[in-house]
């Protein structure tokens, strides 16, 4: 099973970096990889499915309650974030920061007084796969991305010859690859969750407990 998981993510990792080709072998020196691009969109959708899945695993598992709460709330956020051009442009102007301190309020409030909880629900998650990916990916949209997206970088290396259009190409092409890290690291925690459950539910039907008169 896991060689068969293996090579799910590889193809699945590979048909990213083939999406995110796509709009070069279309445009070619034209490529923005704008906010319209596909590319974008495709990290807006990541987002919001690791989101939900994160909180799928909340509604399901009283183990990773908490930390499914934080994750799919930080998603959430992010998802919020990718899609500030939309809100600032359709809501209003700082429309996405306003719903980002809302989400954040929130998740403090429903965390109130459950902060031990939490601390043992993120306790738990750091010894599943999923944290290791959830890990790499937060990193490469964060920190890694950002890097090597910097114009002066690519300025640098390119000196006359600078196209701001494979500046944005290396930038958002590495974060939809942290974005797509995230949602496999969201799949893992969920298939995780499910197997846990029936493997409980299992094992309190083979010793069942004592009833007392």
């Amino acid at each position: 099973m896991f060689l068969l998981r293996g090579v799910v993510y590889l193809f699945f990792v590979a048909g990213v970096a083939q999406v995110i080709s796509l709009e070069a072998f279309d445009l070619g020196p034209l490529a923005e990889y704008s906010e319209d691009s596909l590319t974008e969109t495709l990290q807006d959708t990541f987002a919001a499915l690791s989101a939900a899945m994160f909180f799928t695993v909340a509604y399901i598992s009283t183990k990773f309650r908490y930390a499914a709460i934080l994750l799919g709330s930080l998603m959430s956020m992010m998802w919020v974030r990718e899609s500030d051009s939309f809100l600032d442009q359709n809501v209003f102007d700082g429309a996405w920061q306003a719903i980002v301190f809302a989400i954040l309020v929130v998740t403090l409030f429903s965390l109130r007084n459950k902060f031990v909880a939490a601390y043992q629900s993120l306790k738990d998650y750091s010894t599943t796969a999923s944290f290791g990916l959830m890990s790499a990916g937060l990193v490469i949209v964060l920190a890694f991305s950002r890097l090597m997206g910097r114009g002066k970088l690519w300025q640098a290396l390119m000196d006359d010859s600078y196209m701001r259009a494979v500046k944005n190409l290396v930038e958002e092409g590495t974060e939809l690859l942290g974005y797509t890290i995230i949602v496999l690291a969201a799949a893992e925690l969920l298939v995780y969750a499910l197997n846990y459950n029936k493997r409980t539910k299992n094992e309190d039907a083979a010793h069942p407990k004592m009833q007392y008169q």
